[in-house]
């Protein structure tokens, strides 16, 4: 009888389970948690500023979901100038600042072989235009709905932060198109490192810390927010309701 006739000793002691279980697919962290929590919440604010723009019944929500975007962008800046090196706003410069090197590579694109490394560098200098791009727009789309709702200005004031929304719009729109289109075209969902944080495939993470506690504290902040806001709201319409009769009264007592 041959010594491979029996089952050794490690194999036979060994579970079963543990003899057939595949091993877990390899990933790596790209996102961490608290640019992703930044992320998520100035598109939900957004999406909800832009739904509730027209008509006065859902006005401060409007205004209180456009006091949320402003806050958050002013969070996000202060991430990329003071955060971790994977979410410095250096990055989507070093980015666009590629312009340039891959204008000059496109005449040189001859084969399928050349074509991707050229593709690679336009697509990081479009999505990291389209991020930067919805960043600037968030400023003067702010302030100028301040402006409008504190009653700064007439209806050309109206009219600017209409624009700025529709612009903030279709760079949003264009920005979801550049992912959709590149999740066509690799055949990957390239949205779901923003959903999950981590890319499958070996190798070191690109973010080394997920900074968990700091998004749950972001988001402890941003409901703590609208909860005073819609708290504080019916007080303020009951006060803004008494101050149009005093002003009444006077006007007829002047009468």
């Amino acid at each position: 009888m041959t010594a491979n006739t029996f089952p050794s000793s490690e194999s036979a002691a060994a579970p079963a389970g543990l003899q057939t279980r595949a091993p877990l697919p390899a990933s790596r962290r790209v996102v961490d948690a608290t640019t992703r929590m930044l992320h998520w919440l100035m598109a939900l604010s957004f999406a909800g500023a832009y739904l509730t723009a027209d008509g006065e019944r859902w006005r401060m929500v409007h205004v209180t979901l456009g006091y949320t975007l402003a806050g958050l962008l002013l969070c996000r800046v202060l991430w990329g100038l003071f955060g971790p090196r994977h979410a410095r706003l250096s990055v989507l410069m070093r980015k666009l600042k590629g312009l340039p090197a891959w204008l000059k590579s496109l005449p040189a694109v001859k084969s399928p072989g050349t074509l991707q490394p050229a593709w690679r560098q336009g697509q990081n200098f479009l999505m990291a235009l389209a991020v930067l791009l919805i960043l600037c727009v968030v400023l003067p789309l702010t302030l100028s709905g301040y402006a409008v709702w504190d009653e700064w200005g007439g209806e050309w004031l109206e009219n600017v932060h209409e624009f700025f929304g529709n612009a903030m719009l279709a760079v949003v729109l264009v920005h979801i198109g550049l992912i959709a289109m590149l999740s066509l075209l690799r055949r990957k969902n390239q949205a779901l490192p923003m959903l999950t944080g981590r890319v499958a495939g070996p190798g070191p993470d690109l973010a080394k810390r997920n900074h968990g506690i700091l998004a749950a504290v972001v988001l402890a902040c941003v409901m703590g927010f609208w909860g005073w806001q819609w708290t504080a709201a019916p007080q303020g319409d009951a006060a803004l309701q008494g101050t149009v009769r005093i002003d009444n009264q006077r006007n007829n007592d002047s009468d």
